[in-house]
Formats: structure tokens, C-alpha cells, sequence
């Protein structure tokens, strides 16, 4: 059975890091346009998309900051972390098939409130900085160990 883990504030030190690799499909797209609502043309017709400033479809910029999410949320610091503020530049479009790297690093920590402000960056498989950024939790004091939820498999109809 695979366990969710999280590290507390106690083990936490500055440049720690946790990252993540993904790699944008059309299902990923067309998933985020279905839970968003967001339509835009340069995301989900390819026609559009073609002939825009990109010259093709493109990811939601707030689907990096899903991963970026992701990995506060799962990895570092993890389960029972509070999700406070987060500031995201996006600097390059993530096409369809482009592969990317989301990473999270401690850049300070505050003791009493156990506030943790960490660095966020994603980068594309040509080492291009697609979105910089900073996130600010709230670590979680205890361990937890959970077992990872099974999500349901989700069929997309034409």
C-alpha cells in the first residue's frame, strides 16, 4: 500500500527542496479546462491556438500552479500544511508534450507561527524557466502517514 508522508516543521530546514516531472497531454488540458471552466481558446481549440501568438495549444498557466500545489501538498512540507499565499509569473507558454519540472525549496522559515516561504520554479525539458514564483504555508506540527488515496479513473466523452 503507498503512504502519503509529510515532514513537520521540526524536520524542516532551509534549502530543502522537493520537486516534481510531468508531462502536458491533451487529457491534462482538456481535464483542467472541465474542472476550471476555462475556455479560453489557446487552450482547447487547436485551430485558435494555431493561428495565436503561440502558435499552438497551450497549457492553463494555473495548471503549473496545480503542481506547484501538488507538491506543497504531498511532498514538502505535506499532508496537514496550510496553503497561504502564492505570487507566480508566467514567463514562457508549456505546450502540449512539453515536459516539466515543478521544484520547491525553503528560502526562510518563522518558528512561532510555523510559517515556511519556499522558492517555486518550473522549468521546461530545454532548462527554460516557465514560472517563478513564492509560496508561503503554514507546516504542519505533527508526522502524518497516510495511505495514498486511489483516485477514480475519469472517462472523457466526446
Amino acid at each position: 500500500m503507498a503512504i502519503i508522508l509529510n515532514r513537520p516543521y521540526g524536520e524542516l530546514n532551509i534549502g530543502d527542496s522537493a520537486h516534481l516531472e510531468r508531462t502536458l497531454g491533451q487529457r491534462d488540458i482538456t481535464l483542467f479546462a472541465v474542472m476550471s471552466g476555462d475556455l479560453n481558446p489557446a487552450h482547447v481549440d487547436e485551430e485558435y491556438a494555431r493561428c495565436g501568438r503561440f502558435h499552438g495549444v497551450i497549457a492553463h498557466g494555473m495548471w503549473t500552479g496545480a503542481l506547484i500545489s501538488t507538491v506543497l501538498g504531498t511532498m514538502l512540507p505535506g499532508p496537514g500544511t496550510i496553503y497561504l499565499a502564492q505570487s507566480l509569473r508566467f514567463l514562457r507558454p508549456v505546450g502540449l508534450g512539453d515536459t516539466v519540472t515543478v521544484t520547491v525549496k525553503i528560502l526562510q522559515m518563522h518558528p512561532v507561527s510555523r510559517r515556511v516561504v519556499l522558492d517555486c520554479s518550473v522549468v521546461n525539458q530545454n532548462a527554460d524557466m516557465v514560472v517563478a514564483g513564492t509560496a508561503e504555508v503554514i507546516a504542519p506540527a505533527e508526522k502524518i502517514a497516510r495511505p495514498r488515496v486511489a483516485l477514480p479513473r475519469v472517462v472523457l466523452e466526446g
